[in-house]
């Protein structure tokens, strides 16, 4: 593919291509097309899950690495941003200190990704969906149903509004809507998804009763561990030596909005917190110390997220809408958009254009159209499916009680209308969704006191 479509005879990019036969003996003609999330992540990754889930049951399934991923050419991983990750756990979330490591890692990619000869500003969500549309017709399909999650969902959006020749149908799961994302909005996710958690404790009595109080004991904590944050020793869920994690304020948020703790833990976890045993929020944020060096495509993550979330929003604005959010809440979290702190600190060094006039735009569509969300979706709230909704006219929205981010392998319902979807995309079965509910929370002993 062309690496920059408006640079005629410029260099080239070379992207991934896996092809997953259907299961099925006799499948139906027209594929599935999988989007990954990030943006940046391994979309070769998550072909188990996808499989696991039955997506190519009765049609193959098509999953691209998108430009600047890895197994794509060039790979645009930032090994630097990785090892800065692995050793933020031992620091505090949110420090001026802390920001300033980020940043001169980011700068010291972006440096080396320039000097490869690579052009930042063409790592785009306009460029990637016009590679999708490159290859369906290299591929010769004639006509194929899409499915993305989280950022895939905004790629989707955008193929369809830029390239809708050739699509059957749309499925898009932990929905970002490309009209409205932004740091802001990352706040109000978090409320949504956070909220869910808690209210769902409200709503079964024996968790209601050991855990009265979510939201007050959640702002308690966060205000206490922002003030005075531990720094201690925790071993990672998947093993290995213990490392030296610090728990501040915004590492607890962030825990809770990347669902680091089960959301059936979650109360039961707090709980812990308050009474003086911080040890699962403590395990899982050791998680973050033995990253997958070069995994997520860090470069392609900023420069989509500099150029298309970023510009508009002031930080004042963001401040203010983590305000708005989490009355109460130290500013020093506040300010930090969730899984994305310091962002327009990192954006001043990846300096790439402002595309948020040609992006931060609604797709209005007649395609058929399957909008999945999962009502613990802190990343990407649950709301946003039905607002995304709003310009597809023939769609179908499903919230999945109980399912944080990425909804079709964490449900088999989820996946069971999915697979209903494509057969029968104006009219899916959506039955299985009116029987569930949120899983009971764990429930641990009342604390003894003295």
């Amino acid at each position: 593919m062309p690496e920059n479509r408006a640079r005629h005879g410029g260099r080239t990019v070379r992207l991934a291509v896996a092809i997953i036969p259907a299961t099925s003996a006799k499948p139906a003609g027209d594929p599935v097309v999988f989007m990954e999330g990030g943006p940046g992540g391994d979309a070769f990754g998550t072909i188990p899950f996808l499989t696991a889930s039955g997506v190519n049951r009765d049609r193959e399934l098509i999953v691209m690495a998108q430009r600047g991923t890895l197994h794509s050419r060039p790979n645009l991983a930032c090994p630097e941003i990785d090892r800065f990750g692995a050793t933020a756990v031992g620091l505090r979330y949110d420090a001026p200190s802390t920001g300033r490591l980020l940043v001169r890692a980011a700068g010291e990619c972006r440096d080396r990704l320039a000097a490869d000869g690579v052009e930042p500003s063409a790592y785009n969500t306009t460029e990637n969906a016009a590679d999708f549309a490159d290859l369906r017709r290299a591929l010769g399909v004639e006509e194929w149903n899409v499915y993305g999650y989280s950022y895939g969902t905004e790629l989707a959006l955008t193929y369809l509004r830029l390239h809708p020749e050739g699509i059957r149908s749309v499925a898009i799961d932990s929905v970002v809507p490309p009209q409205i994302v932004s740091l802001p909005w990352t706040w109000d996710s978090a409320r949504e998804g956070i909220g869910a958690v808690f209210a769902a404790c409200a709503a079964q009595p024996r968790c209601r009763s050991r855990y009265p109080d979510l939201p007050r004991t959640l702002t308690e904590q966060v205000r206490r561990l922002e003030a005075h944050p531990l720094t201690l020793t925790a071993r990672p869920p998947a093993g290995g030596d213990p490392v030296k994690v610090v728990l501040d304020g915004g590492a607890l948020v962030n825990l809770l909005v990347a669902n680091a703790v089960q959301a059936v833990d979650v109360p039961a976890a707090l709980d812990e917190l308050a009474h003086g045993n911080p040890e699962r929020f403590a395990s899982a944020r050791a998680a973050g110390a033995t990253p997958v060096i070069g995994e997520v495509a860090h470069g392609l993550t900023q420069s989509v997220a500099c150029s298309e979330w970023v510009p508009g929003y002031t930080e004042s604005d963001l401040l203010r809408a983590g305000r708005r959010a989490f009355p109460g809440w130290p500013d020093t979290v506040l300010a930090q958009a969730p899984q994305l702190p310091f962002e327009h600190d990192v954006c001043r060094v990846w300096n790439v254009p402002d595309r948020t006039a040609v992006q931060r735009v609604a797709t209005r569509s007649n395609v058929p159209a399957l909008v999945l969300s999962g009502t613990f979706d802190a990343k990407t709230g649950a709301s946003w499916g039905a607002y995304t909704a709003r310009t597809l006219s023939r769609s179908t929205v499903v919230q999945v009680p109980g399912i944080g981010h990425f909804v079709v392998p964490q449900s088999p319902c989820a996946a069971s209308v999915l697979a209903s979807f494509l057969a029968r995309p104006t009219a899916p079965d959506t039955a299985c969704v009116a029987g569930l509910a949120p899983k009971p929370f764990t429930i641990t002993p009342e604390p003894e006191t003295a």
